[in-house]
């Protein structure tokens, strides 16, 4: 009788174990991906960033006949 008046609601110690090593297996995955990602958006816009630059300097030389100092 006292069985049938507990609730067995919720999650045991085991399962809830169980889903953090999930979630830290996935985490372990997905953080170097991340960081990959990272760097190479950096040196995307640094491309970016230099392609902007010669082409200020050619707009410039075009109008000057001269690069500046």
């Amino acid at each position: 009788m006292l069985n049938r008046m507990r609730s067995n609601k919720g999650f045991t110690l085991i399962e809830l174990l169980i889903v953090v090593a999930i979630i830290g297996i996935l985490a372990a995955i997905a953080i170097p991906q991340f960081s990959s990602y990272r760097i190479k958006s950096y040196n995307t816009a640094a491309a970016s960033d230099l392609k902007n630059v010669k082409t200020a300097l050619e707009a410039y030389f075009a109008d000057h006949q001269e690069y500046p100092h």
